[in-house]
């Protein structure tokens, strides 16, 4: 039989395999070799197509150059950017059905309703904590701060003075004067008060890149809606993060009456609050299904520790490990010693301590006990977080002061929220009432070095002035066992005085300590000071606390206010409006991370705010309902047909378009994960290869759009959407091109797009291809539930 004649004519790929039925061929196509070679690569079985007779040569294979980025690539790489993480948490959670969603998104929107509340204050002006408000006192303003207007953008302000209203009679008005980057502006006091926002909380310094034109509003404008995208991203991906939490599912552990029993041990009689907290820590763990993620605030000394002990229990004596993690090793070995004593009547219940100032023999003999589960309490630093410690049964994390730790573990304790009860003690956080108006943001205070600098001078000059006291030094650099014996030595009062670093900031209880001094205050955050100041006075001897700092002169804003701060919260029990101060001195710009900071910086403080309070108020708004794949209908009549040089170039042509098809009805992760494999393997595909896929790309889109069919009537573009009216209006406004979004309009339930002129087929599907390119970049600012 005589092999086909070359070259052959471009055919659409099933007529081109197969002259007989797909199942049994009558006739296989020897087909010529390709002129673009491809990549060898190991693994892929060598073929050729034959006629009955010997087996036809099959070309050598040469190294090819990297494929040009294109619009699929383009899509393929911006997509990985923006959605990459949240798509992961996504893939590793069971799905939801619309009726779960409901009810966790209403726990949610009730839990951030509460922070709302707390932050923007019952005072009926928009004021809560560290006097956010979303409206500045132009009384208040001084020459060089900088201000918003929501409409022209980031201007200087530069005075308040008489003028003569245009077209009036009635004399000179106060007006406030604004420096813009092309002129100055001026706004009656009246109006100003009402349309002009801070860029900066009070005392911060923090300059904008530009100061915005008068004459180009159009360039604030894309920068307002830059920040109000950045911002209801934010949301969604805190929103999505806590349903995450939500769906994870741990059996509640049975109610004991031995915990009572337990509790009857407590030497002191209960507060109010500290009885709340532990019926709704009980209630957590025995009543939810869902992992307990509970902070515990409750100044020095108020018995945080009490309902960590009460939780410990519960936890063990059900069968599980608890682990508790403090940020120094003084403060790890406190806790040991703590519960060690309130466990000493339970005997089948084992409590162990691991550190870094461990012995290797001893690391290695926990790390056994703990991974068989012969440890039932776990107590330690950071070390606890690492690798090599494996929990056989981890039931329940307990994390003493958490804004302690490095970015590192804090990640690592995040990790833990989605599996395990996590009960987290402060006194001085973070203002929490931000913790529960955005559920999953953490602390991003970044924490000094410890200083042991200057320690061995200062124990010679006191040992020179007090010679019969003993004194002595600690620091988190000396080793385990003399760190131990020391601050052992300082608690049973054989040492009268300690000379030390903030190691002994977080929850140390030296019950006859009644005086501390601390030097160079200013170079201490206040909740640092709060917590050294009340390592003292927690007995019944009157305490002394002595702050030293440098000529007043030499001091900035922001030092002089954190010192009035720490003199005016003098009372036990004022640490969280110590910690609301705090907020207010700092700037919530320490609070987000990096990413939120350069969002905050591009509209300023104020406005940053009231675009995430109208967010996170109206979430459920922002909801976006997937359609299946194979429902979603794109009427366009173009069937591309790939050149035989392809084909022959391809190992399995129809195997290949059915694997592409398949990845495109399960996710665009899978799409663009073939498309890259297909591309690695074959490189770039020919024009119509690249058709093929943008058809199963832009259906891809759309399923995940909501749109369940796409066609176009003369120039006009029509999709149908179940997407609401304020889904699409956010969607629009996030677009990056103008000549799409300008073209764009919502009715009833379908998207129109009025095109200049009627397309031909090709270009019709890029111009479809691109438009839901740019629609899908706005995917990660909805709830997609």
């Amino acid at each position: 039989m005589a092999a086909a004649r070359s070259p052959l004519p471009p055919v659409s790929l099933p007529d081109l395999l197969f002259s007989g039925s797909p199942s049994r061929p009558r006739v296989w196509w020897r087909l010529p070799a390709p002129k673009c070679p491809r990549r060898p690569s190991t693994g892929i079985r060598t073929s050729a197509f034959y006629t009955e007779g010997a087996p036809a040569a099959v070309a050598p294979r040469k190294e090819r150059a990297e494929p040009e980025a294109d619009e699929i690539a383009l899509l393929n790489e911006r997509i990985r950017r923006e959605h990459g993480r949240r798509e992961a948490a996504r893939a590793a959670t069971p799905p939801m059905d619309a009726a779960e969603a409901e009810e966790y998104i209403s726990m949610v929107k009730e839990q951030q309703q509460r922070g709302l509340q707390k932050l923007r204050g019952g005072d009926g002006e928009g004021k809560g904590i560290g006097g956010l408000g979303y409206r500045v006192d132009p009384y208040v303003l001084r020459p060089g701060d900088y201000v918003v207007h929501k409409k022209v953008g980031i201007g200087k302000f530069a005075a308040i003075k008489y003028d003569v209203p245009k077209d009036s009679s009635s004399g000179p008005i106060e007006y406030v004067f604004i420096e813009y980057a092309d002129g100055m502006a001026k706004l009656p006091v009246k109006q100003a008060s009402r349309v002009l926002y801070r860029y900066n909380l009070p005392n911060e310094t923090k300059k904008p890149r530009a100061l915005s034109k008068l004459n180009d509003p159009s360039t604030w404008e894309r920068r307002r809606i830059k920040g109000k995208i950045a911002v209801q991203k934010m949301v969604v991906d805190l929103m999505e993060l806590y349903l995450h939490r939500l769906k994870q599912k741990r059996p509640p552990y049975p109610e004991n009456p031995a915990v009572a029993e337990f509790a009857a041990q407590f030497p002191y009689e209960p507060t109010p609050d500290q009885k709340q907290a532990f019926i709704d820590v009980e209630k957590d763990l025995t009543e939810r299904e869902t992992p307990m993620d509970r902070l515990i605030c409750g100044d020095v000394g108020f018995g945080k520790t009490e309902v960590a002990l009460r939780a410990i229990y519960c936890v063990v004596s059900a069968g599980k490990q608890a682990m508790v993690l403090a940020p120094t090793i003084v403060l790890a070995k406190q806790h040991f010693d703590v519960i060690s004593e309130r466990f000493s009547g339970y005997p089948h219940i084992k409590v162990g301590l691991l550190s870094r100032f461990q012995t290797k023999s001893q690391k290695e003999e926990y790390l056994s006990m703990i991974k068989k589960g012969r440890l039932d309490i776990i107590v330690g630093t950071h070390a606890l977080l690492g690798n090599r410690v494996v929990y056989s049964n981890l039931g329940l994390l307990v994390v003493d002061e958490e804004q302690r730790f490095g970015v590192k573990q804090k990640e690592k304790i995040a990790s833990f929220k989605t599996s395990v009860d996590v009960l987290t003690l402060s006194a001085t956080p973070i203002p929490r009432t931000l913790y529960l108006a955005l559920t999953g943001f953490r602390d991003a205070r970044m924490e000094k070095a410890e200083n042991c600098h200057g320690l061995e001078e200062v124990k010679e000059f006191l040992e020179q002035s007090f010679p019969n006291i003993a004194i002595a030094i600690a620091h988190g650099k000396q080793y385990s066992k003399q760190l131990e014996e020391t601050m052992e030595n300082f608690a049973l009062g054989e040492i009268k005085i300690l000379i030390c670093t903030n190691i002994v900031e977080s929850g140390l209880d030296i019950q006859n300590a009644n005086t501390i001094i601390i030097q160079d205050v200013h170079q201490f955050g206040l909740a640092q000071l709060y917590q050294l100041r009340g390592r003292v006075g927690r007995a019944d001897k009157e305490a002394f606390a002595y702050l030293f700092y440098p000529d007043k002169s030499l001091l900035s804003d922001q030092a002089l206010e954190r010192l009035a701060a720490v003199e005016e919260y003098g009372e036990l029990g004022q640490g969280f409006h110590l910690a609301e101060r705090d907020m207010g001195i700092r700037g919530f710009g320490n609070i987000f991370g990096e990413q939120q900071t350069g969002d905050i910086g591009n509209v300023g403080i104020d406005l940053f705010f009231e675009m995430l309070f109208e967010s996170l108020s109206e979430v459920e708004e922002h909801r976006l309902a997937s359609i299946p794949y194979k429902k979603v209908q794109l009427d366009i009549d173009i069937t591309p047909h790939l050149p035989s040089e392809y084909i022959n170039y391809l190992e399995n042509p129809l195997k290949i378009i059915n694997e592409a098809e398949k990845a495109a009805e399960k996710d665009m992760w899978s799409l663009m994960q073939f498309t890259d494999n297909l591309r690695r393997q074959y490189g770039k595909e020919p024009r119509s290869m690249e058709v093929l896929l943008k058809k199963l790309y832009t259906r891809r889109m759309a399923a995940d759009l909501g749109i369940s069919n796409i066609y176009a009537s003369g120039k006009v573009v029509v999709m149908t959407t179940n997407m609401s009216k304020k889904v699409f209006k956010l969607m629009k406004e996030s677009m990056a091109s103008d000549i799409h979004r300008n073209c764009l309009t919502f009715s009833g339930s379908e998207i129109k797009a009025e095109l200049l002129l009627e397309l031909p087929r090709e270009q019709l599907l890029n111009w479809i291809f691109q438009c839901l390119a740019e629609l899908y970049a706005a995917l990660p600012a909805l709830v997609k539930y």
